[in-house]
C-alpha cells in the first residue's frame, strides 16, 4: 500500500485535488481527511473558473470509495455468468492467468481475437492511452474506435475549424445573446451557469434549443423545443435567413472562409416555415431566433453533445458551428462558439506511448454486440474492459449482454465497483479511483490542465491502470521494466512543452497562456491548412434529403411514433456512481401523449420497439414536448423493473459523421401495464396484462 501525501496522523487535513470525471469543467477539489479517511469532498479555489463549488454527484464520491459495491481484490467467476459470484485470488495468480490466456488465444486465433474495450471520458492522461495502449499495440490486438460519444462533434469541429479553441466560460458575461443548443449545463458543466446568469443580469438574452424544458429553459427568453433529429433543418433555415436577407457578413466570408456558396445552396430550400413545420415549433419563434442572432453582438453559441446523437448529428453540428462564421460573430469578446476545448493545449498521447499504432482491424465500439456475436475472422475470444461499463452504456443492449454471456468468451473487467458489466465477467480486477493515484486532468470546457495526486491510501488491493497494464506487458515479455504511476507522471510531464510542465509541477495547474482568455479570430484561429473556415467540407457533408431530418422518415414511425431520448442526469456521470442510485427510474412523458394512451401519473408502463422493452414507472411532465419521451442516461439494470435500460431500445446504426452512436434516434411506443402485485418496488413486478395504445 502506498501512503498518500499529508494524510497521516490524527485530526483533519484538507488536500487539493481535481475531479477526473467526464464533465467539461474538471473542478479543482478540496478533500478533507480525518485520520487518513475521506470526511468531505468540496470545491477548492485552485481553479478560479470552477470557483470553489462542485456538483452533488462528486460530493458523494466518497460513498463510491468506501461503498459496499467497491471491488477490493482480484477474483474469478465462481458460478454462471451474470450471477455475480466470484472467488478471491491473488494479483500474481490473476495476472499469470491473463497472460497465459492472452498467449494461448494469440497462438490459436491471432491477437486480433483480443478486444480491449474502454472509453476513458472519466480518466486523465495517465490512466488512459499510456501503458494500456502500449500493451495492446505491441500485442497487435483488434483496435477500438472510441465513438460512443463526441465522435460526430469532433469530426465536424475538425472539418470546419481544425478544432479551434472556443469561447471561454469567463467571457460569456460579455455576450448579448447566448444560445444553448443541445446542452444542459445544469447537469453537466455547472460552472457555466453562473456566467450565463451574470450575462443575463447585464442584459443578455438567453435562447435554449432542447426537446425538454431544462432548468435554464425555464429562465430563457426563448425556448425552441425541437423534435429530436431536426436540429439540422433548423440551423439551415437560419443560414438561409442570413443569406437571403443580406445579413451574412460577406467581408468575413470572403476573407476567412471557403465553401460559402455550397452552404448557401444547401440551405436554399429550408425556409423558416418549412423547418419549423419539420421541427414542430412555432415559425414565429424560429424567425425571432434568426433575427436575434443576426442583430445581436456579441453572440455566442454553446453547442452540446445532445445534437450529435442522431443519424444526421454530424451534419447538424456542422451547420450549427458554421453560423458564427456566416454571420461574422467572431473577433469580439463573448462572440463565437464553444464546443470541446480539449485540443486547446495541443497535447497528444502519441508523445508518450512507447509503441506505434498497429495496423490491425478496427472495431467500432457501438458495434460491440455484433462483434461479440457475429465476427468470425477471427472471433472475439477475450474482451478486456476498463474505464467503461458497456453492458449499460453501449447501444443495442440486449445483443451486447447476449454476447457477454458467451461461455467461450473470456471477459476481464478492471473496475472500481461491481458494475453490471463486472457481474458478467470471468475475472474482475480492482482499480483505484482518482483519489488514490496520480493523473493529469485536461478539461474540455475551461482551458486548463491540472495535477491529480493520491489523497488517500489505496483501498485494499486496488491498483492504478498504469501499473497493471505495465505488469502485464512485463509478464508477456513486451517490456523489461515496470513503472509506477508516479514515475510515468514524471516521464509524461517531461515530454510536454516547458511552459506547461513547469506550471503543472510547481502550481498543480496550467491555465491559458493568454490573459484575459483568448478571443476567436484575435488570439486563436482555425487550425486548418489555410487558417480558413471550411463551411462546406464536401468529404463529410451528406447531401441526401433523408439525412437532413430523420424524425418523419421510415415506416417505423407509424408503429413507433415516440422519440426516446436519454439525456444526462444529476445522479450519475454516464454510468459512474450508478451503484449509488437505488431508486427506480421514471419515464418522462408529456400530458397529451399520456392522455391518448390512458396513462396516469405513477403508472407502470412498457416502452418497446423491435429491439426490446423497458418496464418502469412514469411521470407526466409538462416540460416534455409532444412526441418525445425520456429516460436518463447511465441507468443500471437495477433502476428499471425488468432490468433493461433505454439502450435496449437503441439500434447500433451509426451517425453520418464520425460513426457515432444514435441514442436519440430510438423510436418507441409506450403502453400502460396493469400490475397484479408488488413484492418490492426495487426488485419484482408481476404483470397480468398490457393496455394497447388506442389513439
Amino acid at each position: 500500500m502506498r501512503k498518500s501525501e499529508d494524510s497521516s496522523g490524527s485530526g483533519n487535513t484538507t488536500i487539493n485535488s481535481v475531479c477526473t470525471l467526464d464533465c467539461p469543467d474538471a473542478c479543482s477539489l478540496a478533500v478533507t481527511l480525518q485520520k487518513g479517511k475521506i470526511l468531505k469532498i468540496d470545491g477548492s479555489n485552485q481553479h478560479a473558473t470552477t470557483g470553489g463549488y462542485i456538483c452533488a454527484k462528486v460530493r458523494r464520491f466518497g460513498e463510491r470509495v468506501y461503498g459496499d459495491a467497491r471491488l477490493h481484490y482480484p477474483a474469478v467467476r465462481n458460478g454462471s455468468k451474470g450471477e455475480g459470484k466470484f472467488k478471491r485470488v491473488g494479483w500474481d495468480e490473476a495476472l499469470d492467468t491473463i497472460a497465459e490466456r492472452i498467449t494461448n488465444i494469440k497462438n490459436r486465433w491471432g491477437a486480433e481475437a483480443i478486444l480491449p474495450f474502454s472509453y476513458g471520458g472519466s480518466n486523465g492522461l495517465l490512466s488512459q492511452d499510456t501503458t494500456d495502449a502500449q500493451l495492446f499495440r505491441l500485442l497487435g490486438t483488434s483496435r477500438l474506435a472510441r465513438t460512443v460519444c463526441a465522435a460526430p462533434t469532433s469530426a465536424a469541429s475538425q472539418a470546419l475549424y481544425g478544432k479551434m479553441p472556443g469561447v471561454s466560460y469567463e467571457d460569456y458575461p460579455h455576450a448579448q445573446l447566448i444560445i444553448l443548443w443541445g446542452v444542459n449545463p445544469s447537469t453537466s458543466g455547472i460552472h457555466l451557469v453562473r456566467y450565463i446568469r451574470e450575462a443575463q443580469k447585464r442584459g443578455a438574452l438567453l435562447v435554449v434549443i432542447d426537446p425538454r424544458r431544462t432548468p435554464l429553459a425555464h429562465q430563457a427568453d426563448l425556448h425552441l423545443a425541437v423534435k429530436p433529429g431536426t436540429d439540422l433543418p433548423v440551423a439551415l433555415a437560419i443560414h438561409r435567413y442570413l443569406f437571403e436577407n443580406g445579413l451574412a457578413d460577406e467581408k468575413f466570408i470572403a476573407n476567412h472562409t471557403r465553401g460559402a456558396q455550397q452552404l448557401r445552396s444547401r440551405a436554399a430550400s429550408w425556409t423558416i416555415s418549412r423547418a419549423a413545420q419539420v421541427a414542430d415549433i412555432d415559425p414565429d419563434d424560429l424567425g425571432r431566433l434568426a433575427d436575434l442572432y443576426a442583430t445581436s453582438s456579441p453572440a455566442v453559441i454553446r453547442c452540446g453533445w445532445g445534437v450529435e446523437r442522431n443519424r444526421n448529428g454530424g451534419n447538424a453540428v456542422l451547420s450549427i458551428l458554421a453560423l458564427p462564421a456566416v454571420c461574422g460573430k467572431f473577433g469580439v469578446r463573448g462572440g463565437g462558439y464553444t464546443m470541446s476545448n480539449k485540443s486547446a493545449l495541443s497535447l497528444s498521447s502519441n508523445e508518450w506511448i512507447n509503441a506505434k499504432e498497429a495496423t490491425t482491424r478496427v472495431i467500432n465500439m457501438n458495434h460491440l454486440g455484433r462483434a461479440l456475436l457475429d465476427f468470425d475472422n477471427p472471433p472475439i475470444k477475450m474482451l478486456f474492459v476498463y474505464n467503461c461499463n458497456p453492458a449499460v452504456t453501449m447501444p443495442d443492449q440486449n445483443r451486447v449482454i447476449k454476447g457477454l454471456q458467451r461461455d467461450d468468451l473470456f471477459t476481464i473487467v478492471f473496475e472500481q465497483v461491481m458494475s453490471d458489466t463486472a457481474r458478467l465477467a470471468d475475472m474482475v480486477l480492482p482499480a483505484t479511483t482518482f483519489l488514490e493515484s496520480y493523473d493529469i486532468v485536461q478539461s474540455y470546457g475551461p482551458i486548463s490542465l491540472q495535477l491529480a495526486r493520491p489523497v488517500i491510501d489505496t483501498i485494499e488491493e486496488s491498483r492504478p491502470n498504469v501499473e497493471v497494464f505495465n505488469e502485464l506487458s512485463r509478464r508477456l515479455n513486451l517490456v523489461s521494466e515496470t513503472q509506477t504511476d508516479a514515475e510515468l507522471l514524471l516521464d509524461v510531464v517531461e515530454k510536454m512543452p516547458t511552459n506547461i510542465s513547469t506550471d503543472l509541477l510547481d502550481k498543480g495547474i496550467v491555465v491559458p497562456p493568454i490573459d484575459p482568455c483568448p478571443i476567436q479570430f484575435c488570439h486563436v484561429f482555425p487550425r486548418t491548412t489555410d487558417r480558413k473556415v471550411d463551411l462546406f467540407p464536401e468529404q463529410l457533408a451528406a447531401d441526401n434529403e433523408i439525412e437532413l431530418y430523420t424524425y418523419q422518415c421510415g415506416p417505423e414511425t407509424n408503429q413507433y411514433p415516440l422519440a426516446l431520448i436519454s439525456p444526462a442526469s444529476d445522479k450519475t456521470i454516464n454510468s459512474i456512481l450508478g451503484e449509488l442510485r437505488d431508486k427506480l427510474a421514471r419515464l418522462q412523458i408529456c400530458p397529451s401523449d399520456a392522455g391518448v394512451r390512458g396513462i396516469q401519473q405513477g403508472d407502470t408502463v412498457r416502452i418497446f420497439n423491435d429491439l426490446g422493452e423497458v418496464h418502469c414507472h412514469v411521470d407526466i411532465n409538462t416540460g416534455m414536448r409532444r412526441g418525445t419521451v425520456s429516460l436518463p442516461k447511465g441507468l443500471w439494470k437495477k433502476n428499471t423493473l425488468n432490468g433493461s435500460t433505454a439502450n435496449a431500445l437503441v439500434s447500433d446504426s451509426l451517425t453520418d459523421l464520425g460513426h457515432g452512436a444514435c441514442f436519440n434516434d430510438a423510436r418507441v411506443e409506450v403502453t400502460r401495464m396493469i400490475t397484479a402485485q408488488y413484492q418490492d418496488e426495487n426488485v419484482s413486478l408481476w404483470i397480468s396484462e398490457t393496455s394497447p395504445h388506442k389513439p
